[in-house]
């Protein structure tokens, strides 16, 4: 149920070919926060993965379409326009995934209309999952890394303002970087 297994890719891959994943990034003091308790529960992604609730899950794409892509995802941020974000508790999908996350509490239908946008176009791709936004924060850990994460982060709360989304790049050794951010610009309902 984590359609956001960021893991790193083949260095065999074509050198034609980009994986990106879209994202709202978390920012500080609560990216600190996750990092932070990724390493704690041993999560091999702490150091790789900055935190982030998923719009576009890690998706091969050709380098010659990333012009159509900026220019796509520029388009969906220009209809959007900023909201409040309030990640409260935790949740897992287990048995289906063994996965801790920090909870959207407010925001979910601002990032399922976002997502949605996103996966259209040239970024157009299905899901194995429904999605669900969430931020992981326990990920390829043990049963007692798990559940010392839900019961960890059980009573957080935080809370900010979404004002863009971020285009990341997977370098080869299976960190993320800033490719592009792109501000929401649409007008409030």
């Amino acid at each position: 149920m984590n359609d956001d297994t960021f893991v790193p890719r083949s260095r065999s891959a074509p050198p034609d070919t980009a994986v990106l994943g879209i994202v709202v990034p978390v920012p500080e003091p609560w990216a600190q926060l996750f990092i932070d308790w990724r390493a704690k529960v041993g999560d091999p992604q702490a150091s790789l993965v900055p935190p982030h609730v998923t719009l576009l899950p890690p998706t091969e794409v050709a380098v010659t379409d990333r012009e159509a892509i900026s220019e796509h995802l520029a388009a969906v941020a220009r209809v959007h326009p900023p909201f409040d974000m309030h990640l409260a508790g935790t949740g897992t999908f287990s048995p289906v995934s063994e996965v801790v996350f920090v909870t959207v509490a407010r925001g979910i239908g601002n990032c399922e209309l976002i997502a949605n946008d996103v996966r259209c176009g040239p970024l157009a791709r299905s899901l194995s999952y429904p999605y669900h936004p969430h931020v992981t924060v326990a990920h390829d850990v043990p049963a007692d890394m798990l559940d010392l994460a839900y019961n960890g982060l059980a009573d957080l709360s935080a809370e900010f303002r979404v004002d863009s989304f971020t285009e990341f790049e997977q370098t080869p050794s299976g960190a993320w970087v800033v490719a592009r951010e792109y501000p929401l610009t649409g007008r409030s309902h």
